[in-house]
């Protein structure tokens, strides 16, 4: 037997979607070297909506802002409301002014820019804390 293959079905995964390639390389690379999570990255909403055909994942990092058409909080919207993702936590990252929005969705916010350590440990929070119906990443 192969020493060398590893089961990915049980690792835990995460989408992320971000429009600006460098932002988007930068956090897959972080969580796939910082972390035991999978990493997928989408460019855009009808990337990330393909995507989740295709697997389920366990944190959404979702941008406010993204290409026309749709922005991060209507893209989260509609996430949610595919069986099997309707309890996925999602952090939005964004320099905006959304954040009450954002709050009133109960889903968690970190402002551009964040600190690498604080968004690591958000991540961790997260998906350490089935079935992701608490938000509070405090402490």
């Amino acid at each position: 037997m192969n020493q060398d293959y590893k089961d990915t079905s049980q690792e835990k995964k995460i989408l992320i979607v971000e429009d600006d390639p460098n932002n988007g390389e930068f956090l897959t690379l972080v969580i796939s070297q910082e972390t035991d999570f999978i990493p997928y990255l989408a460019t855009n909403a009808d990337e990330a909506l393909k995507t989740v055909q295709s697997m389920t994942p366990d944190l959404f990092i979702l941008d406010y802002f993204l290409p026309p058409g749709i922005n991060g909080f209507e893209l989260y919207q509609q996430l949610h409301t595919i069986t099997g993702l309707q309890n996925v936590p999602t952090i939005f990252l964004s320099a905006s002014t959304e954040r009450d929005v954002i709050k009133q969705s109960n889903v968690l916010f970190l402002e551009k820019p964040f600190e690498l350590d604080e968004l690591l440990k958000t991540i961790n929070k997260l998906m350490q804390t089935p079935p992701y119906s608490s938000y509070n990443v405090e402490g």
